[in-house]
């Protein structure tokens, strides 16, 4: 089974180590990378990385679960759940299907910035293995809608 998971928004691709939070930066949710997000263009519209039905959605993340019965976590921000949905826009509900690149939460990672919390964005194959992904992009600028990583289980 393999995936291709496109960037849910713009930024620079960090490795999931490089995240604030030993939950994200030991894989222990799956493996995958984060986003530090682009600050240059207000708020964002962050959309699925893969197409298939939104199991879950809360307005700081979200998980899509794909046809091969994989699920992709979208987390925006780190501790962000405290904010209470403050800042956050809901752009769909969850048990929609989506195609990659549909329009999920709207956010402003400045406004993230002013909370004191880290607006970077993990997106992980849920319960996948460490280090399972056959090729990422860590390191780079993406734009929203670019392939992000690729997973092979």
């Amino acid at each position: 089974m393999s995936l291709s998971v496109q960037a849910p928004l713009p930024g620079r691709v960090l490795a999931l180590a490089d995240v604030p939070d030993p939950v994200f930066a030991g894989q222990m949710v799956g493996a995958g990378v984060a986003i530090e997000p682009s600050r240059d263009r207000g708020p964002l519209d962050v959309v699925a990385p893969i197409s298939g039905k939104i199991l879950k959605l809360h307005p700081h993340a979200f998980v899509i679960l794909g046809s091969a019965g994989r699920g992709v976590l979208v987390h925006l921000g780190i501790d962000t759940v405290k904010l209470r949905g403050e800042g956050f826009t809901l752009l769909a509900a969850e048990g929609d299907q989506v195609e990659a690149g549909d329009p999920v939460v709207r956010f402003d990672p400045t406004e993230i910035d002013g909370t004191g919390y880290s607006a970077v964005c993990p997106v992980v194959v849920m319960d996948s293995a460490p280090d399972s992904l056959a090729d990422n992009t860590v390191g780079a600028e993406v734009t929203t809608g670019e392939r992000l990583f690729d997973w092979t289980a």
